[in-house]
């Protein structure tokens, strides 16, 4: 069945370009590397991450976790970035998700515990926010996280993503199902 609206990104809008490395407030978002796969692995068998990301991590995973992103690149369903500065990773900052009909995209982030309680996360959304609405041209980006989870939150508001609402019971977590907040920045966001 035809659609009445032209899609908001042509195909090939993200598959065009060449991931970027971007850098702010001395932190680097570059694309992932075979060596980082021990770093991935680490970080995944960290008791937070595996409650807010729902999953753990070997090594030969974080090997294949690392080898899709090229792939989702060039499918267009998704991009990512490891966050490292001159002592290595930092963690990670995601589009998980993306709608080029829509011009949306649902972003992640997570943080290894050395490097917390440095605005890490904040400094790496705001990064590649204004490159999805800059280069990408996407019109809307969304993140959601449980609501057990204020340290997200934070971060969510610092980089700019208004509170929208709960999305009740809408991730299943080891715990249980877990109510999500949405948060969301549009283009024309200041």
């Amino acid at each position: 069945m035809p659609l009445l609206a032209q899609p908001a990104l042509a195909r090939g809008s993200l598959a065009r370009l060449t991931q970027p490395v971007l850098r702010r407030g001395g932190i680097e978002l570059r694309p992932w590397l075979a060596s980082d796969a021990r770093g991935v692995a680490d970080a995944y068998s960290e008791p937070s991450i595996q409650r807010w990301h729902a999953r753990s991590m070997g090594l030969d995973e974080a090997h294949a976790w690392i080898d899709s992103w090229p792939r989702r690149w060039v499918d267009e369903s998704g991009a990512s970035w490891a966050v490292v500065d001159a002592g290595g990773l930092l963690g990670q900052v995601s589009i998980r998700r993306l709608d080029l009909q829509e011009g949306l995209a649902e972003v992640s982030y997570w943080v290894v515990p050395a490097a917390r309680g440095r605005r890490v996360a904040g400094r790496a959304l705001s990064a590649l926010t204004e490159w999805s609405f800059t280069e990408l041209g996407v019109h809307r980006i969304e993140l959601a996280h449980s609501t057990l989870n204020p340290a997200s939150c934070r971060v969510a508001v610092h980089a700019g993503y208004a509170f929208e609402g709960v999305k009740r019971s809408e991730a299943l977590h080891a715990d249980g199902w877990h109510d999500m907040h949405l948060h969301a920045r549009l283009a024309g966001d200041p």
